[in-house]
């Protein structure tokens, strides 16, 4: 039986809780004019593979349904920030990727959130957040594991 009162779990993901919400609204913020944390997102992750993915793949990627990733991508698609083109091998499923416009408006909001994480970073001291980040990317590894 699982112990349901340990307060050394309950700090930690109360702590990780508050720190994702604030981290959230401040980024959010930042953020250009019309741009959600959804779609900076998805374009920061494009922009990293540098390849196209499904919108299925996505949606596992992310943790979202694949109606909310659905949402996410024709948004993305109207601001003229992805390209989205059918499989030539199976008409039922498509794949993305980032366009021209898509990339340059991932470097415009990772213009304006940088500063914001930096300065989070100094003033906690750059030591302690690489300190801190293998036990943080352990905890991600493993509450993505299912």
């Amino acid at each position: 039986m699982a112990d349901t009162d340990d307060p050394l779990a309950v700090a930690l993901f109360s702590e990780v809780f508050m720190a994702d919400q604030l981290v959230r609204n401040r980024i959010s913020r930042a953020l250009p004019k019309g741009m959600e944390l959804s779609h900076f997102a998805v374009l920061n992750h494009l922009a990293y593979l540098n390849d196209e993915r499904s919108p299925a793949q996505l949606a596992d990627v992310f943790h979202v349904t694949r109606g909310a990733m659905t949402n996410t991508l024709a948004k993305l698609e109207w601001a003229g920030h992805v390209h989205i083109r059918p499989d030539w091998d199976d008409a039922r499923r498509k794949f993305v990727s980032i366009s021209p416009a898509g990339r340059s408006a991932r470097d415009a909001a990772l213009a304006a959130i940088t500063p914001v994480v930096g300065d989070v970073v100094r003033s906690v001291g750059a030591d302690k957040v690489r300190a801190a980040l293998p036990v943080l990317r352990e905890i991600r590894l493993r509450l993505g594991e299912d």
